[in-house]
């Protein structure tokens, strides 16, 4: 839990927010809590970009804590935007249009705050304005940070997509993608109230706007060309997600979801989780492709 909050003297740009990391550590610690870490398979060293929608922002800090408290060097940030992080999340929130500056403020308080997360500017609508993938590459490149965590594109809070133009921006530098949808879409009418751009995923899925989301037209939206992780580097392992599963019937549904994933032989695609990230545990199952 972040106790204290303490303000620098900079321009109005720029703002930085640490915590007393000690009490933090103290009062989150899991004495051995990796469930995340091992259910995505995680190497030593990662750029993880988590691309689709259904829980996004909740796996990015859920992780950096498991990877933090296992005494990890972790950068967490968007390419596109997000929610301001509120307490406990991060242990530094560092903000400033200068990316270089972002660079400079990465390599000189890594190793002291352990945790740190980068953005460009704070939005009107209450979000954060993420940086280049160039900048994410530059960072990985230094060789100082153990793990980088992406957020590459916006869902606007349902729990599927498809892809706007030009997303998700996913690094170069990128290892891991992991490409995420809620079994709460599941049976869902495809429309704009339930899904994130509609006549996208109409057109992807062949489900005619007003007809339900299918476990068939889920598993296509994780592995079209034009799906969830569309532009992940081909060296990339990519992982799909299937969050919300502690709804009712939610392992049965996602177990169905995760077959007909399977049995597409995405080539990249060496897993399916099933998870429940803001229940415990976050993991209920991984089955292997």
């Amino acid at each position: 839990m972040v106790i204290g909050i303490y303000y620098t003297k900079m321009d109005p740009n720029q703002k930085i927010i640490s915590s007393i990391i000690e009490k933090y550590m103290k009062e989150d610690r899991r004495v051995g809590d990796s469930v995340l870490t091992d259910a995505l398979g995680l190497k030593k060293r990662e750029v993880i970009s988590l691309a689709g929608a259904g829980g996004k922002t909740t796996l990015m800090f859920r992780l950096a804590k498991e990877l933090f408290l296992a005494g990890k060097k972790v950068v967490t940030t968007t390419t596109t935007k997000i929610l301001e992080p509120v307490s406990g999340e991060t242990v530094s929130l560092f903000i400033n249009l200068d990316e270089e500056e972002l660079k400079q403020f990465v390599h000189k308080h890594l190793e002291e705050y352990k945790h740190i997360t980068i953005a460009k500017e704070r939005l009107e609508s209450g979000k954060l304005k993420g940086v280049s993938s160039n900048l994410v590459n530059d960072l990985w490149g230094s060789n100082k940070i153990d793990y980088i965590i992406i957020e590459t594109d916006g869902a606007a809070g349902r729990p599927v997509k498809a892809p706007r133009e030009g997303e998700p921006v996913i690094p170069l530098s990128t290892t891991l993608v992991v490409a995420i949808l809620g079994v709460d879409g599941l049976e869902k009418e495809v429309n704009d109230e339930n899904v994130f751009q509609a006549e996208r995923v109409s057109k992807l899925t062949g489900i005619p706007i007003g007809k339900k989301m299918t476990d068939e037209a889920m598993a296509v939206l994780m592995t079209h060309p034009e799906g969830i992780f569309k532009g992940t580097p081909s060296s990339s392992r990519v992982i799909a997600f299937l969050n919300k599963v502690d709804i009712p019937n939610g392992v049965e549904k996602g177990r169905r979801i995760a077959q007909k994933i399977i049995e597409k032989k995405h080539r990249q695609i060496e897993r399916v989780v099933l998870g429940q990230l803001k229940s415990e545990p976050p993991v209920v199952d991984v089955l292997f492709s």
